[in-house]
C-alpha cells in the first residue's frame, strides 16, 4: 500500500508514558478523513486537545477515510482513526467492503456523533416512504461506498433491492444536484444531518426525507447491530415539520491492538474530561455522550484500556 503523507500539526508534548505495551515510538498517529469533510477537523481538535492533557505527542493525517484508515492501522502505520462503525464491522468480520479480508488489529474505542441513513425525495412526487421507491430511480451513493451497502440493506428491510430500482452511484453533492433537476427521483445520504447537500437543495425544492422505524428498524438492528435508532429534529431541514426516525452508523474512533490498556485508559478519560473544550473547538463535540458512545459498536470489542474507563463509570458492565 502506498504510504499516506502525513497532513496536520505535530504536537509536540513531553511524553509521561509508553505507548506500546512492549516498547516502542512514543507517538500516537491519528488517521482521520479528507481536510474538506468532518474526520480530519474534528480529529485535530482532539488531538491537540487529548494529547496536551495527557502529554503526548498525537501526529494528525489527512486520509482516505474509513476503510484506508483500518487498513492504515492494520499496516502498522497509525495507531488511531476514525472509522464508520459499520465499516469497522464489515473489517472485523471480513464482509462487504473487505470481503475476504479479515482485518482484527484493532479495537473500539468511542461511538462520536450520528451519521443517519436519510433518504431524500422531492415533495408531491409520490414518493412518502422507502417503500414507494420501487421502479424509481435512486441514487445509492458511489459504487463500492459505505452507503451504497447501507442503502442496499436498508431497502431489504423494506422488501425491495437493487433488482427493483433503477440504480444510480452518485456522491452527495451530485446526487442532490441531479434530483434537483429531475434526472433522478431520490437518493441515499448518509452523512451528519444537517448535511450540507440536503440543506443546498432545500433552500429552492421541498424535501421529503424519509423514515425508517418501527419493524424496519428493529429489523435493521437486529441483522446489523452497529445501527441504532436516530431521530432527525423537526426544523433541521427547511421546511421539516416534524421530527423523524431513522437509524444511524456512527463515526467512531478506534485504537491499534499494540497500544498499552494503560494509554488508552487515559486517552478515554481524557476525552470525556474534556467534552466541553471539544464541543468549543468543533460543532461534533457537542455530540459526544457516554452513554452513546458505548453503543452501536457491532462485533468489534473495546480496547481493554477503553473498557477499564467505561467499566470504571458505570457506562459498561
Amino acid at each position: 500500500m502506498k504510504k499516506v503523507g502525513l497532513i496536520g500539526a505535530v504536537l509536540l508534548l513531553s511524553l509521561g508514558m509508553s505507548v506500546f505495551a512492549r516498547g516502542g515510538t512514543d507517538q500516537l498517529r491519528f488517521a482521520t478523513g479528507g481536510t474538506a469533510g468532518t474526520y480530519y477537523p474534528f480529529g485535530t481538535a482532539i488531538g491537540q486537545i487529548v494529547g496536551e492533557d495527557i502529554k503526548m505527542s498525537i501526529v494528525v493525517q489527512s486520509t482516505g477515510a474509513s476503510r484506508a484508515n483500518i487498513q492504515l492501522m492494520d499496516a502498522g502505520e497509525v495507531e488511531l482513526a476514525l472509522v464508520q462503525n459499520d465499516v469497522m464491522d464489515y473489517a472485523w468480520r471480513g464482509v462487504d467492503l473487505f470481503d475476504g479480508e479479515r482485518i482484527q488489529t484493532f479495537n473500539a474505542v468511542a461511538g462520536l456523533y450520528s451519521e443517519p441513513v436519510q433518504g431524500v425525495a422531492i415533495g408531491g412526487s409520490g414518493i412518502n416512504s422507502i417503500a414507494d421507491l420501487r421502479g424509481r430511480s435512486v441514487s445509492v451513493g458511489d459504487a463500492g461506498s459505505g452507503t451504497e451497502f447501507n442503502t442496499r440493506q436498508v431497502l431489504a428491510a423494506f422488501g425491495l433491492s437493487f433488482n427493483d430500482i433503477n440504480v444510480q452511484n452518485l456522491g452527495f453533492g451530485a446526487s442532490a444536484d441531479a434530483l434537483r433537476d429531475g434526472r433522478i427521483d431520490a437518493f441515499f445520504c448518509v452523512a451528519g444531518a444537517p448535511t450540507p447537500a440536503i440543506i443546498d437543495l432545500a433552500t429552492n425544492r421541498d424535501v421529503v426525507i424519509l423514515p425508517i422505524s418501527g419493524s424496519q428498524s428493529a429489523q435493521l438492528m437486529r441483522e446489523f447491530p452497529f445501527y441504532t435508532e436516530y431521530v432527525i429534529p423537526a426544523g433541521t431541514y427547511r421546511g421539516q415539520a416534524s421530527a423523524l426516525t431513522t437509524v444511524t452508523i456512527k463515526a467512531t474512533l478506534i485504537a491499534s491492538t499494540r497500544i498499552s490498556e494503560d494509554v488508552m485508559y487515559q486517552f478515554t478519560k481524557s476525552l470525556f474530561d474534556n467534552q466541553r473544550q471539544l464541543a468549543a473547538a468543533h460543532a461534533r463535540g457537542a455530540n459526544l455522550v457516554l452513554a452513546d458512545a458505548v453503543q452501536g459498536m457491532g462485533s468489534v470489542p473495546f480496547h481493554p484500556g477503553a473498557a477499564r474507563y467505561y467499566r470504571e463509570v458505570g457506562a459498561l458492565r
